[in-house]
């Protein structure tokens, strides 16, 4: 019996029978890190970096923060998921294989006008060199790079991190988390929560308790 083989066997015989042991074992929990996000002026600047020719990168880039869509989910868009009339984006088989309706705003339909104007695309909202076929998650990254590095901003930069940063600003405009949690199609509030930590401008606008007790006033030493 080989090494692993006899782990293994080691493994089920001592928790064999402790389902309190499996239970703590499942229970496990790793740290996760607070996501990092641009400010407003560095989205902007991020945006207007995007490579040519014409709009499409643009456009991709402006639809990942405005209406804070995976990169997946961008890529997979096609032309008739923009409802113009409702301003919605109907986002299919997103995550978790569901689908949602996402914002839109009049800004970025604007955009997607005039990119459409360009392509004149009947199927994928940012097809492909093979018009059958849309752009890769993997070429949005590479895109998204290219304009972080272009725009003077750092290598960490994701077409996701313009989600977190949708999200963040969302929250600093006083936007009800749980709307927020519909619009990235999260599963659990917990899971859009954690924006909370990161909204910088809603931790400074709470006052603590300490200013409403009344306390003495200390004067300077004398």
């Amino acid at each position: 019996m080989n090494t692993q083989a006899s782990a293994l066997r080691f493994f089920f015989t001592i928790t064999l029978g402790r389902a309190d042991l499996a239970h703590q074992l499942a229970r496990t929990h790793y740290p996760r890190k607070l996501p990092r996000v641009l400010a407003a002026e560095q989205v902007a600047r991020l945006i207007e970096a995007a490579p040519g020719p014409g709009l499409k990168y643009k456009s991709a880039l402006s639809i990942a923060y405005g209406a804070g869509l995976r990169g997946g989910e961008a890529v997979m868009l096609r032309v008739g998921d923009i409802d113009s009339k409702r301003m919605l984006i109907r986002v299919e088989m997103g995550k978790g294989r569901k689908d949602r309706y996402a914002m839109l705003s009049p800004q970025l339909l604007s955009l997607l006008r005039a990119w459409w104007l360009q392509c004149r695309s009947r199927g994928w909202l940012f097809p492909g060199q093979d018009p059958l076929r849309p752009i890769t998650v993997r070429q949005l990254n590479r895109v998204c790079h290219m304009a972080a590095e272009a725009a003077g901003l750092g290598s960490w930069v994701t077409p996701h991190t313009l989600r977190h940063s949708f999200a963040t600003h969302l929250l600093e405009t006083d936007i009800d988390v749980r709307v927020i949690q519909v619009l990235l199609g999260h599963a659990k509030l917990d899971t859009t929560a954690r924006y909370t930590h990161v909204a910088t401008n809603v931790l400074r606008t709470v006052m603590s308790p300490l200013e409403r007790l009344a306390l003495p006033q200390e004067g300077p030493p004398a």
